[in-house]
């Protein structure tokens, strides 16, 4: 969704639209040139934020992207500040129109890229194979062992091991909340199973052990017998993975010597990956935004979106999540679904999440918040709009449930809630080995195994958080095509991918985030 800024104050992204964004925070009394006119606001407008270029009667629908964000509760006038005081969410029909605006396959690109990655070899299906990092995964089965799995990687990390192991990125404790208190063999167990299994086989994982408590309802052997796991060396070998439980060892203690062994004696065969060239059709992309602001689809996500159609043309793949921030714009997406049956397989997601936040009377719309809105974002359709610009303008190629592993090359929509550590959690699951976030507000996510590159919507923030943004898409507004960004983050992704540290990895961020989604009682 290219914008074209006017006059450095704002931005009317189609002609249709009634309202424009601030590019910039623009005082009261501002005239603002737009268009071959010229606005006078009546106040201040902060930046992010909207103001209505034409008069809007009360019931209109307010515009933007040349879509409908909301609909006027009251009469709004010329250079009137446009937000949750004067919009309401409303109800409109979306026509679907599945495949009727399939896009055609992207050309040849002018030169296929490569980047230096990790080959786990054959024995590993295609999309389990290349990876951009290589660590040593200790995965905690149920909360109740996740303490236990952490004391084996600090006292791994605290020895100076890794120091004989340069090849190891290191050593990353999968923890969480979960693991017990669910039906047995029911849904939220099997997609618990499915997550962490994503992890262990995740292609940025040389090798894994797992760690219980022994009691819980999510038996290892449940998890490893149900998703087939195997545990992968050199060579080919292989056998099943090493299962630790704290009762069956005899106590936290004895459990951690035990574990910390398994580590030492898996590091030698870790190490021997080795980056090596690899074509850029190897690279899955996984995209969240998070912390957005009314710039959001005007700046980072346009960005992203072409950087996701150049790994796409590459040959590689690009996951959208957030099924709740799609929400009000998936017939933007049905339109370019390969198929009407993969079109219906969005639709039925967007009708469940309806049915799902209305059990707990929830509405959608709740899902902007505090800080989204303080950024100009006023209802979840103007949000979804612009979130799905970071898919770029590819084809809908599958849609699968959260945490099931993307086999397919291209654009593909994972199911996962708005919250960024949940959605990111099932898109790494799914196998993205590279992941870039696109924040207004300031989000400092990270999530290991995989990389985080994070993209700031503004030049503010990008400067006031120069130690945690790695790319500034903020210069959208200084007249930047988005086209060049986009550029700038598919190059980056190349970087990082061959071992260049994120500003999250050089600080030390993606442990605490790993968050499988719930979806049902806590028994």
């Amino acid at each position: 969704m290219p914008a074209v800024p006017s006059k450095s104050f704002a931005i009317q992204l189609r002609p249709i639209d009634n309202i424009a964004v601030a590019a910039r925070p623009i005082p009261e009394g501002t005239e603002v040139p737009l268009e071959g006119r010229t606005l006078k606001l009546p106040g201040s407008i902060k930046m992010g934020h909207k103001f209505a270029v034409v008069p809007i009667k009360e019931g209109d629908a307010i515009l933007k992207y040349g879509q409908i964000i909301g609909f006027a509760g009251r009469n709004i006038a010329v250079g009137e500040h446009v937000h949750v005081h004067n919009v309401i969410l409303g109800k409109f029909d979306r026509d679907y129109a599945y495949c009727s605006e399939t896009p055609a396959p992207l050309p040849p690109p002018a030169e296929y890229r490569s980047f230096m990655g990790y080959d786990r070899g054959p024995t590993r299906p295609e999309h389990l194979r290349y990876g951009t990092r290589n660590y040593v995964a200790i995965i905690s089965t149920v909360n109740c062992s996740a303490a236990t799995s952490k004391y084996v990687s600090e006292r791994l990390r605290a020895s100076g091991i890794l120091e004989k192991f340069p090849n190891v990125d290191g050593i990353v404790p999968i923890i969480h909340k979960q693991g017990c208190a669910m039906a047995y063999d029911g849904e939220d167990h099997k997609q618990l199973d499915r997550t962490l299994a994503g992890f262990a086989r995740h292609p940025n994982v040389g090798a894994y052990i797992l760690i219980g408590l022994g009691c819980e309802t999510g038996q290892a052997i449940h998890l490893t017998e149900g998703e087939h796991l195997d545990l992968i060396t050199l060579g080919g070998t292989k056998r099943k993975p090493l299962v630790l439980t704290i009762q069956e060892c005899g106590g936290i203690g004895k459990t951690v010597e035990a574990g910390v062994k398994a580590v030492i004696d898996l590091l030698p065969a870790v190490n021997e990956y080795k980056r090596v060239q690899l074509p850029a059709k190897h690279i899955m992309l996984g995209t969240n935004c998070g912390g957005s602001d009314g710039n959001s689809g005007v700046t980072a996500n346009p960005a992203l979106g072409v950087a996701s159609d150049l790994i796409i043309q590459q040959g590689g793949t690009s996951i959208l999540g957030e099924t709740t921030e799609i929400y009000g714009a998936e017939h933007m997406l049905t339109r370019r679904a390969v198929s009407k049956a993969v079109g219906e397989k969005l639709v039925e997601r967007i009708k469940w999440w309806e049915w799902y936040t209305s059990i707990f009377g929830v509405e959608i719309n709740n899902n902007p918040s505090v800080g989204n809105k303080e950024g100009g974002l006023t209802t979840i359709y103007e949000k979804s709009l612009g979130a799905i610009a970071k898919a770029g303008s590819t084809a809908m190629v599958d849609v699968v449930q959260y945490a099931e592993a993307v086999k397919v090359k291209g654009m593909v929509v994972m199911d996962t809630p708005g919250y960024d550590p949940v959605s990111m959690t099932g898109i790494v699951a799914g196998g993205a080995n590279v992941l870039v976030f696109t924040t207004g507000r300031g989000s400092v996510f990270g999530c290991k195994p995989a990389p985080s590159i994070k993209v700031a919507t503004n030049s503010p923030l990008y400067n006031h958080m120069l130690g945690d943004m790695d790319i500034n898409a903020g210069r959208v507004l200084e007249g930047v095509p988005v086209e060049e960004i986009g550029k700038e983050i598919f190059e980056k992704i190349l970087m990082v991918a061959s071992g260049e540290k994120t500003k999250s990895e050089l600080n030390g961020v993606g442990e605490e985030e790993f968050a499988p989604w719930s979806i049902g009682p806590t028994l």
